[in-house]
């Protein structure tokens, strides 16, 4: 694993629990452009980025959807694999050419199950990331729609 996923990941997973983890992952890419997944569909895998960046987005009626967030090295791509109903909350696209690490969620939600204290870790580890995503999509979506009162001089 190159030195800037793993200290990535050092915030993310204890190294006994990474190591089983990416065992089980693929190498893959992706043009830029190419859309990982889309908002409302089925959550059955999730990356772990190795090199370039990817935008997560949101679907909002009538407007082109704004882009919430963007990922580089190390950063998890995708939470909704873990929770039910294992639906996509926001949708993904590569922005740049893009080299992840892909795992099946229903292997590493079995990992979970087999082994309590690396499903713990995992679980510790998505919500952290939910929580900061959930922060993302909120602080974004003020920003973009939000009204901004200004005070006028008396």
């Amino acid at each position: 694993m190159p030195p800037s996923i793993a200290l990535r990941m050092n915030h993310a997973l204890p190294v006994e629990h990474r190591e089983p983890l990416l065992r089980v992952g693929r190498e893959v890419r992706f043009r830029p452009g190419t859309r990982l997944f889309e908002e409302g569909g089925h959550a059955d895998r999730f990356w772990i980025v190795r090199d370039g960046t990817t935008a997560l987005d949101m679907h909002v009626p009538g407007r082109r959807p704004p882009v919430i967030e963007t990922l580089g090295v190390g950063d998890l791509v995708g939470w909704s694999w873990l929770y039910e109903p294992y639906i996509w909350q926001l949708g993904a696209e590569a922005v740049t050419s893009l080299r992840a690490y892909e795992f099946d969620a229903v292997a590493v939600r079995l990992m979970c199950l087999d082994d309590p204290e690396f499903g713990r870790a995992v679980e510790h580890w998505v919500g952290r990331v939910l929580a900061h995503r959930l922060n993302a999509a909120r602080t974004r979506l003020v920003d973009l729609y939000g009204i901004h009162e200004t005070k006028e001089p008396r």
